[in-house]
């Protein structure tokens, strides 16, 4: 298993940035596709890690109420960065980029559920293999969901 960035420093392509890093994700991008198959990690991890050359993707989804709470009790960034994570995770941000590259997407609920039950599904679903699977989360069907963001819309 390989982070994302932690590739990219491998490689040389990311910096340092406040308390993360910054990728060059074209650069990285095209690292990759000149590296024979058998270079590849077979396992790429990260929030980026769909926009890169892979074979597919497992996208991993938490209800945005629960992804909120998550993010603060983790002090992950600060209101606003954890704010456009809350958003991007509503409108299936990560999910749309996959598709568009025309990457085959398999989605996890990981709401409410611990560490150990995902990493295990997704054990499984790296065993398995089997026919693409997304479409099955839908937080804006949640009138709560909607509403905070039409709040902060306005």
């Amino acid at each position: 298993m390989t982070e994302v960035a932690d590739l990219a420093r491998e490689l040389g392509l990311a910096r340092a940035d406040g308390a993360g890093v910054e990728v060059d994700l074209g650069r990285l991008r095209r690292a990759l596709l000149r590296r024979p198959r058998e270079d590849l990690p077979e396992l790429l991890v990260g929030h980026l890690a769909h926009l890169l050359p892979v074979r597919e993707a497992i996208v991993l989804r938490c209800h945005p109420r629960e992804l909120a709470r998550r993010l603060a009790r983790a002090r992950r960034g600060g209101p606003a960065d954890r704010e456009a994570n809350v958003v991007s995770e509503t409108v299936d941000l990560v999910l749309i980029e996959a598709l568009e590259r025309q990457v085959p997407v398999f989605e996890i609920d990981t709401t409410g559920r611990s560490v150990a039950a995902v990493a295990r599904e997704v054990a499984e679903r790296l065993r398995r293999g089997g026919a693409p699977r997304q479409g099955t989360v839908d937080w804006l069907a949640d009138r709560r969901v909607t509403e905070h963001l039409l709040d902060g819309a306005a």
